[in-house]
């Protein structure tokens, strides 16, 4: 049997239905085995969906034994990234870190895990995909944050006197420029450094990749400038894990390993809708899937064709990948308003947790005292 949620908080509290539209407004159904999973790997999950604007987190009600949901509004959020007790996340014109104010064995209504916006920078509207930190980790410097700047086909950084820094373009960007040349989107980090990125073309005018989505995606090594694997289709999420490099070939639906040697994509498993956000953890791939929209960036791609072969319909949701098998062993659907989502992020050792928003008051009342360094 599955089981169904819905989520509190903010504006998707109850789904709703009505004899014209019968469908609610938003339900989350969990496969047998997706509750169990979380328990026994002892994480909980967060995803955004910018369509919706909206941040979930995914755990398990230690009180029920169901997983538990909960969400907050940030304008169409993004990229996510975890990082101890940090959680940084993309939104319309912000880069946010969110800070996990509990200490271990510390509950807070029921959860184990709050995260409160601490800070956030200012960098316009950049189309900002996919975020990363590195170097040392605990130092939690601002010049650790890495992130896709889509807008301007770069890697960036933050800044405090302007929008960002550039870091890195890709060799076939003449210039930057706010025109989305090629929809530059993901990022690999190997050893705690920036490594490969995913472009959907190698275009260098304005909005020249929605010319080439079907079959012009390619993965760019940061350091040679090298392009590792060409001839891919809408590429999304390039993550390094078991010293290998995995990503979702998202036009096709296929998610799979790219050989370095041969630049050649081997897909491991398919994806019963349009794939974007992976987390890795241990034998498992976390894939986050949305159903295409209707229009021209979506239309045309191979992934209509292997969904009509499979004779499938796309869906939203979370599907959980075994990496030694390719099967798909979990999932998490999604029904209703919200139909696509970015990223997705793992929280290890965290088993209920929830955020504070901007929207009501209790944001006022969480203070916390630091120690003095």
């Amino acid at each position: 049997m599955n089981s169904t949620h819905t989520s509190n908080t903010d504006a998707l509290a109850t789904p709703t239905t009505t004899t014209q539209n019968p469908t609610p407004a938003f339900e989350i159904t969990a496969s047998r085995q997706f509750t169990p999973w979380l328990a026994e790997q002892h994480l909980s999950l967060v995803f955004t969906t910018y369509q919706a604007g909206k941040i979930f987190f995914i755990g398990v009600n230690p009180q029920t034994g169901q997983f538990s949901v909960f969400q907050r509004t940030f304008e169409r959020c993004m990229g996510l990234c975890a990082s101890g007790n940090s959680l940084y996340m993309s939104s319309l014109y912000q880069l946010w870190r969110f800070e996990n104010s509990l200490e271990p064995g510390q509950i807070y209504n029921g959860y184990d895990a709050l995260y409160v916006p601490q800070m956030s920078y200012i960098t316009g509207d950049l189309d900002i995909h996919d975020v990363a930190i590195s170097g040392d980790e605990e130092k939690k410097s601002s010049n650790g944050l890495v992130f896709v700047n889509t807008l301007f086909s770069c890697l960036a950084t933050v800044s405090a006197t302007h929008s960002f820094v550039p870091l890195w373009q890709p060799p076939f960007i003449s210039k930057l420029a706010a025109e989305d040349r090629c929809h530059l989107n993901g990022l690999a980090m190997v050893e705690g450094q920036p490594k490969y990125v995913t472009s959907v073309s190698q275009s260098d005018v304005a909005d020249g990749w929605r010319d080439k989505r079907r079959d012009g995606g390619c993965v760019v090594d940061i350091e040679s400038n090298e392009i590792v694997v060409r001839g891919l289709s809408m590429p999304h999420s390039p993550r390094w894990h078991q010293g290998k490099l995995w990503l979702m070939n998202s036009g096709t639906g296929e998610f799979g390993t790219v050989d370095l040697q041969s630049g050649t994509f081997e897909p491991v498993a398919f994806c019963p809708g349009y794939g974007r956000g992976v987390a890795m953890w241990r034998d498992y791939a976390v894939v986050g899937l949305s159903k295409p929209r209707h229009n021209k960036t979506f239309q045309g791609l191979p992934l209509d064709e292997n969904l009509a072969t499979k004779q499938a319909e796309p869906r939203c949701g979370l599907a959980i990948i075994d990496l030694r098998s390719g099967d798909m062993v979990h999932s998490l659907r999604i029904e209703g308003i919200v139909e696509e989502l970015y990223d997705v992020a793992i929280l290890p050792q965290v088993r209920r947790p929830m955020a504070i928003g901007l929207k009501s008051d209790e944001i006022r009342r969480m203070v916390s005292i630091g120690t003095k360094e």
